[in-house]
């Protein structure tokens, strides 16, 4: 009897600390997220997606702010809706990923294996910025 008290008393815990935990991971994730529109390596759609389902259990008030924000929610719904990347931000994209890479692979790294791991990186990524579809003009308004 005394474990079940236990194991119901975890639950209890559990249950009560998961929206604020869930919030404050949405948080880190929206934040991951803004710097990932800089940081050319760091992904920005799959950390708003993060966010967005930790805000939909976590606080409904958030998951509402995050998709109707002005910069972010469009990151979030053209994902849903496969509606795919302007091709002014692939063209930027692209760029500044082969800039900053190809920066440190000249310049900052000494390593010959590393510079070479960085452009199979940059290689990759770029494909797969590539392969997303690319969205219409129609699609942007």
């Amino acid at each position: 009897m005394k474990n079940f008290f236990i194991l119901h008393f975890s639950f209890l815990i559990l249950h009560l600390l998961m929206k604020p935990l869930l919030c404050v991971l949405g948080v880190i994730f929206t934040g991951l997220g803004i710097l990932g529109i800089f940081l050319p390596l760091l992904p920005t759609t799959p950390f708003l997606l993060l966010a967005a389902a930790c805000f939909a259990r976590g606080s409904e008030k958030f998951y509402n702010k995050l998709l109707n924000n002005k910069y972010l929610g469009q990151y979030i719904t053209d994902f849903r809706e496969k509606r795919g990347i302007p091709l002014r931000v692939k063209i930027i994209s692209v760029t500044l990923l082969w800039l900053t890479i190809g920066y440190s692979a000249l310049f900052a790294v000494k390593i010959l294996w590393v510079k070479i791991l960085l452009f199979v990186i940059a290689t990759g990524v770029t494909i797969h910025i590539l392969s997303i579809r690319t969205k219409s003009k129609e699609q942007r308004q």
